[in-house]
């Protein structure tokens, strides 16, 4: 019988109060009210093309610009990621997806190492998508990869609209994430790796 890969995160500052509730397993349903209209419509991208049910509630000075909320709904659910994965026992580890919206093309490859790094190579043309700095889409992955311990390398492609460019490097997200978080069942349960351990993220 598979353990529930659960994980739930209430992350308080100064600044925001944001809650982040994911199950691994899920189907995609997504309920997401940060405050920031944008960072909603990705997650849903992430919920959607991920097969996560995933809930973020967020409070944040928006007020005074996105970039405390945005910042700290990708920390808590980095780390609401990372608790779901646990040991990291029997998934594949690795994952890579190349997103196409209309002319956009990105290219995402990540592994749940537990190393964090992030190569980001998104050129956006526009400082704002709607009310949303574009200088915030590098800052959230920064705050996911940091948190959920993930190797992950970011690669535009192709496009020249900013809206597309964006989406589909979440979409790319979401999809190389749910290919490097399922179960193998040639794995039997063992941790993916010949050292037989991945380092934990936030340990």
């Amino acid at each position: 019988m598979q353990v529930a890969r659960l994980g739930q995160v209430h992350r308080v500052t100064g600044e925001t109060d944001v809650r982040v509730q994911l199950d691994l397993d899920g189907s995609g349903r997504c309920q997401a009210n940060t405050g920031v209209p944008f960072l909603d419509h990705m997650l849903h991208q992430i919920s959607s093309h991920g097969l996560i049910d995933l809930e973020v509630n967020a409070v944040g000075d928006t007020h005074i610009d996105d970039h405390h909320t945005n910042e700290d709904v990708g920390i808590a659910f980095g780390q609401a990621l990372a608790q779901a994965l646990g040991d990291r026992r029997g998934i594949h580890r690795f994952g890579h997806f190349v997103a196409p919206l209309d002319e956009a093309l990105v290219q995402v490859a990540l592994d749940c190492s537990g190393r964090p790094h992030l190569s980001y190579g998104l050129a956006i043309p526009a400082q704002k998508i709607g009310s949303y700095d574009t200088e915030l889409v590098k800052e959230f992955f920064v705050a996911v990869a940091n948190n959920a311990g993930l190797t992950l390398h970011l690669r535009q492609l192709d496009g020249v609209n900013s809206h597309h460019i964006v989406e589909a490097g979440f979409k790319a997200f979401a999809r190389a994430l749910r290919l490097a978080t399922e179960l193998d069942p040639r794995r039997a349960g063992a941790v993916p790796s010949s050292k037989g351990v991945l380092e934990r993220a936030g340990a």
